[in-house]
């Protein structure tokens, strides 16, 4: 689901808790990144939630970006930074854009946990769905941008990459269901009966789709750099939680802004038309025709989209427990822990619509 505001646009300064030895990162940088000048020099992106993202400058006034872990206690398998390096140095060679890959550093005494180096893409973080900052003629090329590239990301072959062991084919959403849901429960801080319900309900009803492909995650447009004046993706970004999936467990992520409120950032409630923004029907219609898939049925749709507001529900539940430990990098990650219970109602309500259709 889309952020927004004015707290999550920009850098500043480095945070207490994420500060660390410059001079050291300059050693590695000078060893490691061509062209890099040293000394270095941090700023600290207030978007960032999960992984703390700085951008860099160094001594001949170039930008890099750095993501590492951040300190603390961390869920397992969270925050894979080397997974995130590997499926960008991967996508560097295909049509997705990307940052360029650097170096990654998995030695914790650099900088005091694992980090990778990468290319600062200089363009637009467009964290505003609704896109007050583009002209209304030109909205919905950008979301046809956003649309195309994930149909690109889906289409390529990720074997030939060398990622045939980045993820298991098959029963994903079952994977995911499993994986989130115990996360969620070792970070529960009260009891949600609509989470306990998606529980039970979502793995005893999965969907026989089985198709396999390199899905990003969190694909979203927040998630993507595009150029500064054109309606083009300069690099997708914060690959975090990329593995192999499901399609349309992806596709219907993206989805989601439209069936959340817009108190929540979402497109529900706004007039599409006089924004110049296309339909939710339209973008599906829109991917599918590009990836040469059929668009799937209401039931199956909604199921996906009932999956995907649990999926998230879990990780803001996730982030939340993060900001009461102090380990969460996000200025605003508390906030995070007031939209759990309302998306999961949300889930389970679509679950209810799709139990009284079946009638």
């Amino acid at each position: 689901m889309a952020r927004k505001g004015a707290d999550y646009i920009g850098t500043m300064e480095v945070q207490a808790k994420h500060r660390f030895d410059e001079a050291s990162l300059a050693r590695f940088m000078a060893a490691h990144v061509p062209g890099f000048v040293p000394p270095v020099r941090a700023e600290q992106f207030k978007g960032g939630q999960s992984n703390p993202t700085y951008r860099l400058t160094d001594g001949a006034s170039r930008n890099y970006v750095m993501r590492r872990k951040p300190p603390g206690k961390l869920l397992p398998s969270a925050h894979a930074v080397d997974r995130e390096f590997r499926v960008i140095s991967a996508l560097n060679r295909t049509d997705v854009p990307t940052p360029r890959a650097y170096a990654l550093c998995e030695d914790d005494s650099v900088v005091g946990t694992a980090f990778y180096v990468m290319e600062y893409c200089d363009g637009r973080v467009l964290w505003d769905p609704l896109l007050p900052d583009v002209p209304r003629d030109g909205r919905r090329a950008i979301y046809e941008a956003k649309f195309d590239v994930l149909s690109r990301l889906h289409a390529v072959d990720y074997a030939a990459l060398g990622l045939g062991d980045f993820g298991r084919p098959g029963s994903y959403v079952a994977r995911q269901i499993s994986r989130w849901g115990k996360q969620y429960k070792a970070s529960e801080t009260e009891t949600i009966e609509a989470m306990d319900r998606l529980l039970d309900w979502l793995p005893a009803h999965l969907p026989p789709n089985d198709e396999t492909v390199l899905v990003h995650g969190d694909y979203r447009l927040d998630n993507m750099v595009f150029h500064a004046r054109e309606p083009r993706v300069l690099g997708v970004i914060d690959w975090e939680i990329s593995t192999l999936g499901d399609p349309l467990a992806e596709l219907s992520y993206l989805c989601m802004l439209w069936r959340t409120p817009k108190d929540w950032g979402g497109l529900q409630g706004h007039d599409l038309v006089a924004l110049g923004l296309p339909s939710e029907q339209e973008m599906v219609s829109y991917y599918c025709g590009l990836a040469k898939r059929a668009v799937p049925d209401t039931a199956l749709w909604e199921f996906y989209m009932a999956y995907n507001l649990f999926r998230v529900s879990c990780i803001r539940q996730g982030v939340y427990a993060r900001s009461l430990d102090g380990t969460a990098s996000n200025v605003r990650a508390a906030e995070s822990g007031k939209l759990v219970r309302p998306a999961a109602e949300l889930g389970w309500q679509l679950v209810e619509g799709i139990a009284g259709a079946a009638r």
